[in-house]
């Protein structure tokens, strides 16, 4: 089954696009629902992410855009060791 990823409040509709397809890549091999929420902070450059997925799995993490976090790709290896571990 196909991830849902919800994105909302960060700004850059290219980026966007490009955090959710890196994101829609990594899960397409992966089984089960799972549901990314990556919410952007209006008083800083932290995205909020929170990732479910089967078996009541759900972790949050705080993206810092300072730390290059916001990088597709920086995304993509932070949750695949999130959903690894």
């Amino acid at each position: 089954m196909p991830v849902a990823v919800e994105m909302h409040n960060v700004g850059d509709a290219n980026l966007q696009r490009d955090v959710v397809a890196v994101i829609e890549h990594l899960f397409s091999s992966r089984s089960g629902n799972w549901r990314v929420l990556i919410v952007g902070s209006q008083e800083s450059d932290g995205w909020d992410m929170t990732i479910f997925g089967p078996n009541a799995f759900e972790r949050t993490y705080t993206l810092d855009k300072t730390c290059g976090e916001h990088n597709p790709q920086r995304i993509a290896a932070l949750i695949s060791t999130i959903v690894s571990s």
